[in-house]
Formats: structure tokens, C-alpha cells, sequence
């Protein structure tokens, strides 16, 4: 299969962890619908969102693509901590994430042309936040990091601060699981590894 490959998302962090490891790739913005359920569980709620978006991209194509739909959400005590609505709530988020346990995951989704989804995951990373004093929250929030980040903060920015430990991927939580990728579409037949010119096929 030399399919092209498609990153159905409009995250810089997932281009760049994409282009770190040199895949080559089109990026095409996605649609979804990112209104919780009343019967998702986390994991549930991911898995469906980079479900849809992959889908929401690949129906509209022709010809040999795969199309890579993901979705991150940081989740403490079964609740999920979207991003923040504005600084009052950035400042909820990292006092509730402060000096506890919390869970990134990221669910993506690899799929064709006709809606057909080939493959769909869910990674699992535990991350340790230290405790935050009130002037490291205020002091984080006015350097705007938080605004566009599940759990209000970025572990490859200033945010890197906060974390004591994470137990599994990092690339995970950045916002694309790179090993699970990789390995799904290398087992897809989209790339091989180490074949003499990078990744791609």
C-alpha cells in the first residue's frame, strides 16, 4: 500500500511531533462534534471524537489515503478537564490538578476513503503535578500557555515546571502517542521503518 498520509488536525504540537520523526504528510482540518455524551466514559469520549474526525475528513477523499483522527483529554477522578473558557478557569483547572495524579488520554483513529475505520486506539499516561503555589497558577496563566490546552497547561512549554513525574508516553501527552502511531501504520503498510529514506514508504 503507498498510501498518503493525512493528519485530520489543526494541533501544531501534532504536526510537529509528526514531522520530528520525518513522515511526510497533509494536514486537513477536521470536524466534530465535541459535546459530551451522557453515557461516555473518558476513554469513550476520546476514542469517539478521533473517530469522528477522522472520518469527517477521509469520506471527502478519493485515491489511496489514511487519514489520522486523535483527540486528547486530561482526566482526574473519572472527570474530564477540557481546555479553559478563560483565565478564572485556567485557575480552577490548575489548582484541581495541583499536587495530584491525573491521566492524559489520547485516542486516535486511522482511517480510508468511504468512512472505513482500520485502526483505533487509546493511550494511557499517568502524570504527577507538584503542588502549585498561588503565585506559580498566576504567574503560569499570564503567559497565555494555559488558554488552548486539555488540563490548562503544556508539559513541552512553560508548563514543564509543574511535572514531577509521568508514568508512559510523553509524545502521549503532547498530543499524539508516537510509538503506538508509528507501529499501526507501519502494520497498515504506510511506511517502514528505517528503510533507508526516513520513514515513508
Amino acid at each position: 500500500m503507498n498510501s498518503r498520509i493525512i493528519l485530520a488536525s489543526s494541533s501544531p504540537r501534532r504536526k510537529e511531533l509528526l514531522h520530528s520523526v520525518g513522515i511526510q504528510f497533509e494536514v486537513i482540518a477536521p470536524s466534530s462534534d465535541e459535546s459530551l455524551l451522557h453515557n461516555d466514559n473518558p476513554k469513550d469520549y476520546a476514542q469517539r471524537l478521533a473517530s469522528e474526525k477522522a472520518i469527517s475528513v477521509s469520506k471527502n477523499l478519493k485515491g489511496e489515503f489514511l487519514v489520522i483522527g486523535a483527540d486528547t483529554i486530561v482526566v482526574i477522578e473519572n472527570e474530564i478537564l477540557g481546555k479553559p473558557s478563560d483565565e478564572e478557569d485556567a485557575r480552577a483547572i490548575l489548582s484541581r490538578i495541583s499536587g495530584s495524579v491525573h491521566h492524559v488520554l489520547t485516542a486516535f483513529s486511522i482511517a480510508k476513503p468511504k468512512d472505513k475505520i482500520l485502526h483505533s486506539e487509546v493511550v494511557d499516561t499517568k502524570v504527577r503535578v507538584k503542588t502549585l503555589e498561588p503565585k506559580e497558577i498566576e504567574g503560569y496563566i499570564k503567559t497565555g500557555e494555559p488558554m488552548d490546552k486539555a488540563g490548562a497547561y503544556g508539559i513541552q512549554g512553560f508548563g514543564a515546571f509543574m511535572i514531577k513525574g509521568i508514568e508512559g508516553s510523553y509524545t502521549n501527552v503532547v498530543g499524539l502517542p508516537l510509538v503506538e502511531v508509528l507501529e499501526a501504520l507501519n502494520k497498515l503498510g504506510a511506511l517502514r521503518l528505517f528503510c533507508g529514506d526516513g520513514f515513508r514508504k
